[in-house]
């Protein structure tokens, strides 16, 4: 909620004041503050006329000495340099009497309503007690309320007060009328339920607002929160509306005294910034065009980081569901082998438990859980990474391909050259691209003849597996978990993978690596 915006000379105890200009612009600065005005500009015509005509002087001065006239010219990079200068100090110079203000006028409605707090716990919460077990209040605990607020301190203050029950119903209100109605939650009101005082300059919203409203006085918004005496819950929370008068003047004379002082900080920051800029404008100069293929080569730069960010992005997107998808057929294999065979073994063991077993249950139970290990064990040596460190990449290699032959029964042809691989991800990749490779040529692809070659040219290296087998065509929306599987695995360290294939003529898979890549 946001108070309405109102300029200076409509506000109370401002009127005879002046706005500030912004040297020469006749529009007066307003700021809208969520739950307050703060009117920036509270300065004695005096000040403002000093000020202004003390930048004119200054710039008069450094014109005249420094630089020659601007008319019909482009303004010199000092004379850019001064306006921007300006511009900036004097948006500085807004924000941080923005914050100032601000935190003062936090300061004073916080201690405003901490006040209010004390006095809530300790005169209205006693009087409050029963909405502990009850959802309204009494008449004769309305009536020791309404004693309370017409002689106590807050009597010269107070405009009105409500009490609110948790259900957003008003259990008391010096409104009458107000009594006993629900209305709309607010900001103030659930942050007192959840046990902390609030305070706001409210922009008076909603129905329950209409005496505040008419009233046309700045009002400051306290919610405090009733707590019960025995458990310490909050059990109600007091609305209390304060005549904020006095304390609005105060705040203007000590917005009007933060100004003066940025303003004058400001002032004295924007002469040293342009004598040191007036004297060094040709040094500038020379910096801006030197900063200048910097910058053209940093945004080329920031392009690339971009491009490979989006890349990165769409990589790991590919490997989450490529990861997904793996597990689903892991998944579905161990449901559809092993799950399998040991539930049929479970039910036969249940048949010889209750005497209804045939004479080749045991047998067949046996054959269906050793069926059962068998299968796991191979879905685990698939998944399965022995251990590389250490190993050179000829050696990760040749060890790959000594397990395929011993798996398989089948004998491979290899042409491995010795391999510099000092990172753990380009063996696991090398071994997982070689794994893929000879398992798809062997239970796909029907190879008779299958042949692996390893090389080291020119900073990268190149994995290949060649076979006779029958060949495939491979289509964009293939949904095969290995060939993509492969290519994220190089693209990832920064490789490639090339496949060559056509059907009854074989299939070349070839992975090419950069020898240097992050582990």
């Amino acid at each position: 909620m946001g108070a309405p915006i109102r300029h200076c000379h409509d506000h109370p105890g401002l009127r005879k004041q002046k706005p500030l200009m912004a040297l020469g612009c006749n529009r007066t600065v307003i700021v809208h503050k969520n739950y307050g005005l703060l009117a920036i500009g509270v300065l004695q015509e005096r000040t403002v006329d000093d000020i202004s005509c003390g930048f004119g002087t200054i710039m008069g001065y450094f014109a005249g000495r420094e630089f020659v006239s601007l008319s019909g010219r482009r303004p010199t990079l000092a004379w850019q340099f001064a306006f921007a200068g300006m511009i900036v100090l004097l948006l500085g110079m807004i924000l941080i009497g923005l914050w100032v203000t601000s935190k003062i006028e936090s300061a004073a409605v916080r201690n405003m309503a901490s006040g209010t707090a004390l006095y809530v716990s300790g005169i209205v919460s006693p009087l409050t007690q029963e909405l502990a077990t009850s959802s309204s209040l009494s008449d004769d605990a309305r009536g020791k309320i309404l004693d309370t607020l017409n002689q106590g301190p807050l009597r010269g203050e107070l405009f009105s007060f409500k009490i609110w029950g948790r259900d957003n119903r008003v259990v008391f209100s010096s409104e009458p009328g107000l009594i006993g109605k629900t209305f709309e939650g607010s900001l103030g009101l659930s942050t007192a339920f959840n046990g902390t005082v609030h305070a706001a300059f409210d922009d008076l919203e909603g129905e329950e607002h209409e005496e505040e409203k008419r009233s046309g006085q700045v009002l400051l918004e306290i919610h405090s929160p009733i707590r019960d005496a025995v458990s310490g819950r909050v059990i109600a929370v007091a609305e209390f509306y304060e005549r904020s008068a006095d304390l609005m003047s105060e705040l203007d004379n000590v917005r009007y005294e933060s100004w003066l002082v940025v303003a004058g900080v400001t002032a004295g920051m924007l002469v040293l910034l342009f004598g040191i800029v007036a004297k060094g404008s040709h040094l500038i100069e020379a910096q801006k065009r030197s900063l200048h293929v910097q910058v053209t080569e940093l945004s080329r730069m920031l392009e690339v980081n971009r491009d490979l960010r989006q890349r990165v992005d769409q990589a790991t997107q590919r490997t989450a569901a490529l990861n997904e998808r793996y597990l689903r057929r892991i998944s579905a294999e161990l449901h559809d082998g092993p799950a399998q065979l040991l539930g049929f073994a479970a039910l036969r063991l249940e048949a010889i438990r209750t005497g209804r077993a045939r004479d080749d249950d045991e047998a067949m139970v046996q054959h269906s859980i050793d069926e059962a290990v068998r299968e796991i064990r191979g879905i685990c040596r698939g998944l399965n990474l022995p251990e590389l460190e250490g190993l050179s990449g000829e050696d990760v290699v040749r060890r790959l391909i000594t397990t395929h032959e011993k798996h398989s029964g089948r004998s491979i042809q290899s042409d491995i050259a010795p391999l510099e691989v000092s990172s753990q991800a380009m063996k696991i990749c090398i071994y997982r691209f070689l794994q893929e490779a000879l398992s798809n040529a062997t239970r796909h692809a029907q190879a008779v003849e299958i042949a692996v070659s390893a090389t080291e040219t020119n900073g990268e290296i190149t994995i290949g597996v060649r076979d006779n087998g029958i060949g495939f065509v491979r289509r964009d929306d293939e949904d095969g978990l290995g060939l993509a599987g492969l290519e994220e695995r190089a693209a990832g360290l920064g490789g490639r993978l090339t496949i060559v294939s056509a059907i009854g003529s074989g299939t070349s898979i070839t992975m090419t690596l950069p020898r240097v890549t992050s582990s």
